[in-house]
């Protein structure tokens, strides 16, 4: 099958095998996958992950024979722990020290015509979500992980520092959630995404912090820099809830956190099921945010394309 797969050379387009699914594990034929930020770090060494990228994806599930979800459209979540771990037993795999993730460590994602994941990692897409929505679904969940590990954010001021997909998705979350939220971005364009929606935007730090510093600060950013900056904009005692994951480095200032009292939440993978309803709901804008579609055979191109700067959600379609 056609692959977008990263290795010593780089991206590279090219036959790869047919997936293999271990026991209790599900091919998916995919029907469209999105470029993340984190695919575009993993190009800059994020993870030193080699083998078939992507893991934002809409399929189907073509097998095993008698597979009670095949022909029906699923989404999947990425992490694949090993089942039967202490972090496994509690429900969180994302953290088993023996766990794969789906086109970031050791298992190969979703810029391909294939793939395999687990049948507990699976979840059927309603039938009103249309593709171009439900590829939306794991970045969506990510949204609503701050919420399920502080609930209070939903009672509080909320900065989102970064107007990329994942600022604009998570801003509108903790909006739906009844969130005081706002956005801190260098974008008019992006921005403008949120226009009807209630949700403040700004334009550089000394506007966003004209009311004074924040209770909560959601950095979302992508770059190394976030972090300083978050902290600069963050009330003493209040919480930073860090989301990016990127592969350069920065010299850090930690004292600020220490003087402040400041309480860092690092948020990773979220739940599916509010982040499927959601979308089911049409309360999430997320068309507008699709900036290119391309079909796989000209991946490298996609990629290039995400990377531009402007540009929110690139879709392939293998």
């Amino acid at each position: 099958m056609l692959a977008l797969s990263f290795g010593e050379g780089g991206p590279a387009l090219g036959e790869v095998p047919d997936p293999r699914p271990g026991p209790g594990e599900a091919v998916v034929r995919v029907r469209l996958a999105g470029v993340c930020a984190t695919d575009l770090e993993i190009l800059k060494g994020y993870m030193g992950f080699r083998g078939v990228l992507g893991h934002e994806f809409v399929g189907v599930v073509e097998g095993p024979a008698g597979h009670p979800l095949r022909g029906r459209r699923v989404v999947g979540e990425i992490n694949c722990g090993c089942g039967a771990c202490a972090l496994c037993r509690g429900g969180l795999e994302r953290h088993c020290p023996r766990r794969t993730v789906l086109g970031i460590l050791g298992r190969d994602g979703a810029f391909a015509e294939r793939l395999a994941l687990p049948d507990r990692n699976l979840h059927e897409v309603p039938g009103g979500v249309a593709d171009e929505a439900a590829v939306f679904c794991e970045p969506l969940a990510a949204c609503f992980e701050p919420l399920e590990q502080r609930p209070e954010l939903a009672r509080r001021r909320v900065l989102v520092l970064g107007d990329g997909r994942l600022g604009l998705l998570q801003a509108q979350v903790l909006r739906e959630a009844g969130a005081e939220a706002a956005v801190l971005g260098r974008h008019p364009a992006k921005l403008a995404l949120l226009d009807g929606l209630g949700i403040p935007v700004f334009t550089g730090p000394a506007e966003a912090a004209r009311g004074g510093r924040w209770p909560a600060v959601v950095e979302a950013t992508g770059t190394a820099g976030g972090f300083g900056l978050a902290l600069s904009l963050v009330a003493p005692r209040g919480l930073l809830v860090l989301k990016s994951t990127v592969a350069g480095a920065a010299a850090l200032n930690l004292a600020p956190a220490v003087i402040d009292e400041i309480e860092v939440l690092g948020s990773r993978c979220g739940p599916f099921a509010p982040a499927l309803a959601a979308l089911a709901s049409g309360r999430i804008r997320t068309a507008p945010m699709v900036h290119a579609r391309f079909p796989l055979a000209r991946g490298i191109e996609a990629l290039s394309r995400a990377g531009e700067r402007g540009t929110l959600k690139v879709l392939l379609a293998p």
